[in-house]
């Protein structure tokens, strides 16, 4: 019996075990407590306390935390330091989004913190506006850095490194141009060959590095490279340049330097001043990771070490900061915040919130292999999250006109009596006449503003004889199970009354203009005494109450899963049909209040946020995603789902 097989000082080091190791040890330790030769106090002084609770999901460890707790457990740091270090030439996206939850979120669960450093060691494509808007990206997803760090504050202090190097003769400085510093390299199976400046002297190296940097010589007619090993298996490794002269203007030095480190020689070192103890990296730095070692270990400072994880990417998108860049300059997009991009402005501008992002960067997880997450879980996180907190709101895009026609007749009597009055978001409410003279063919009805938040309280719509639902709720010879408005069948409005379509009115081209309707006057929501059952419920505005709105229905950018991957220019199989734009919707008049840190779901039509481009007199929405949920739990790289 496997219970036999397990020894008791095992089962009562369950804190010290990692995530399957304590899921073996709660199963033996509950069977062990059933003998009798397992005493009570073992029980409750060792086990107990770690059991896992049979109904809760227990949830393993990624292969990084794995690497903290046994660094954790050997006593190897103080403290956890890690850093997000983007280079400030675009936006961030949703792929940046995984590295930062996944930094941060080291830090925060293991004690410690995280660094935002900005690697700007290339001054032509920098620019302070990336720089402010990543620092808001990271900030909006919930996040705050210790420090905020720039690869340029080490270039005084990387020079010096150089330096170093030169002095122990494991650098130098070649003349040779970049193609011929390509053709020196050899091929994966073939030795590359030593450069013709490889053997100068220590002497010789440190006078022209110092007339680099002093702006001596243009563009491109020296670097600095590692004298390292020209057979070498990983091509990396076959003296790489370390700096290259560039005469270009820093956006934070100015024109201090004219000479810059590349980014194998700014990475590591960065890290060791920094004390960075796990340096996190995607897939592409693993050859990289040996120059990182290297570098530190002869120049003999902190020892960071670099971890590599694999990219998530998305389907139906593009991850890439040159296709981004292409789709904007092309006018594909209007920007780098257009609402169909996956850069986080983009997702922030459509209406994704930071929750619903973190959600799905912690669903996709962490591994070493690469894999294309279906969007389709993206969607599925934000609507779990938007159904608890987006409010309840009336719009009608394709109007049709409905006029109940027994309405004030059946109303006559309701003048000048007390009507609900304003039910604000807490769910205060006073009963309080209507701030409107009350006719008798209009009155105020009253709606849930969240039925998943009982705290939201409800609001007044104003209701009237004549009002708009939509055209798709209308058929005039429906197939059976149409529980929608057809002659002759009943439907709800949504928080009012049970109407019937008696009459349709046509143009001369015989299209519906139209209906005519009755209403059951005790059908009323919430009073109902009718004692009328219908299946179809409609959504619905006042003509005279509404309010114009633009909606901007956006989808998916490309029509294919994987467009990176299709044969010829990725830009050919963007989706026609990503932004359909509505000019003149009609809304109840409440989201003329509507507000940018406000989400809504439009009642039967999707969820909703205001846009940017909204002012005084006229009000936009965007469309964050439709209603309709079509992921599945297993949904990642293979699902068919269409655009």
């Amino acid at each position: 019996m496997m219970v036999e097989m397990v020894s008791l000082s095992s089962v009562t080091n369950v804190q010290e075990c990692d995530a399957t190791e304590a899921s073996l040890y709660c199963f033996v330790a509950s069977s062990l407590a059933m003998t009798s030769s397992f005493r009570s106090s073992q029980w409750q002084n060792n086990v107990q306390p770690y059991l896992c609770n049979p109904m809760e999901e227990v949830k393993s460890l990624n292969f990084l935390e794995e690497i903290i707790e046994k660094d954790i457990k050997a006593g190897k740091y103080k403290e956890i330091v890690t850093r997000f270090p983007p280079e400030p030439n675009g936006y961030l996206h949703i792929g940046h989004a995984t590295s930062i939850c996944l930094n941060f979120g080291l830090t925060k669960k293991y004690g410690g913190y995280t660094n935002l450093r900005f690697d700007d060691t290339n001054p032509v494509t920098e620019e302070t506006e990336y720089v402010d808007s990543i620092k808001d990206d990271v900030r909006w997803l919930g996040f705050e850095w210790k420090n905020e760090r720039y690869a340029s504050d080490y270039f005084p202090q990387l020079y010096e490194y150089a330096i170093r190097l030169i002095k122990k003769g494991v650098a130098y400085v070649d003349d040779s141009t970049s193609e011929e510093i390509a053709s020196m390299k050899g091929t994966p199976t073939e030795p590359g060959r030593n450069s013709p400046y490889r053997s100068r002297s220590v002497e010789e190296n440190l006078d022209l590095f110092q007339r680099m940097k002093k702006g001596e010589f243009p563009d491109g007619s020296r670097t600095l490279r590692a004298k390292i090993d020209m057979a070498h298996h990983n091509m990396l490794m076959r003296d790489p340049v370390l700096y290259r002269i560039k005469h270009a203007h820093h956006h934070r030095t100015g024109d201090e330097w004219c000479i810059y480190p590349m980014y194998d020689m700014a990475h590591g070192q960065s890290d060791s001043i920094e004390h960075v103890t796990h340096s996190i990296c995607t897939l592409e730095f693993v050859p990289h990771r040996e120059l990182y070692d290297w570098l530190i270990e002869h120049l003999e400072i902190f020892t960071s070490r670099q971890y590599e994880f694999a990219r998530r990417n998305i389907s139906y998108t593009v991850m890439s900061k040159r296709k981004f860049l292409q789709l904007v300059n092309d006018k594909h997009v209007e920007g780098w915040d257009d609402p169909r991009m996956p850069t986080i402005a983009g997702l922030r501008r459509r209406g994704y919130t930071p929750e619903s992002i973190r959600e799905f960067c912690d669903r996709v997880g962490i591994a070493r292999r690469e894999i294309l997450a279906d969007v389709g879980l993206l969607e599925f996180c934000i609507r779990e999250h938007l159904n608890k907190i987006a409010l309840r709101r009336m719009v009608v895009f394709d109007p049709l006109k409905i006029v109940i026609t027994n309405y004030g007749s059946e109303r006559s009597n309701v003048k000048g009596e007390m009507v609900a009055g304003m039910i604000d978001a807490k769910g205060q409410m006073g009963e309080t006449r209507n701030e409107q003279p009350v006719t008798s063919n209009e009155e105020m009805v009253q709606s849930e503003n969240n039925p998943e938040d009982p705290d939201s309280g409800y609001r007044a719509i104003p209701f009237s004889s004549e009002l708009y639902i939509e055209r798709e709720d209308f058929m005039e010879n429906p197939p059976k199970k149409w529980f929608r408005l057809a002659p002759g069948q009943m439907v709800r409005l949504k928080s009012a009354y049970i109407i019937k379509c008696d009459e349709m009115i046509k143009d001369e081209n015989g299209k519906v203009t139209e209906l005519h309707c009755s209403y059951i006057p005790e059908s009323r929501s919430g009073h109902d005494t009718s004692g009328i059952h219908v299946k179809g419920t409609l959504h619905w505005v006042s003509v005279k109450h509404a309010i114009t709105c633009e909606v901007r229905l956006y989808d998916r950018l490309f029509r294919v899963e994987d467009p990176s991957s299709e044969e010829g220019d990725f830009k050919d199989y963007i989706n026609p049909d990503s932004l359909h734009i509505v000019k003149a919707a009609y809304a109840e008049p409440s989201l003329m209040h509507a507000r940018f840190d406000e989400r809504y779901q439009f009642l039967r039509k999707g969820y909703f946020c205001l846009d940017k481009d909204s002012s005084e007199s006229a009000i936009v929405f965007n469309r964050t995603v439709t209603l309709k949920d079509s992921w599945k739990p297993s949904a990642f790289k293979g699902s068919k789902s269409e655009p």
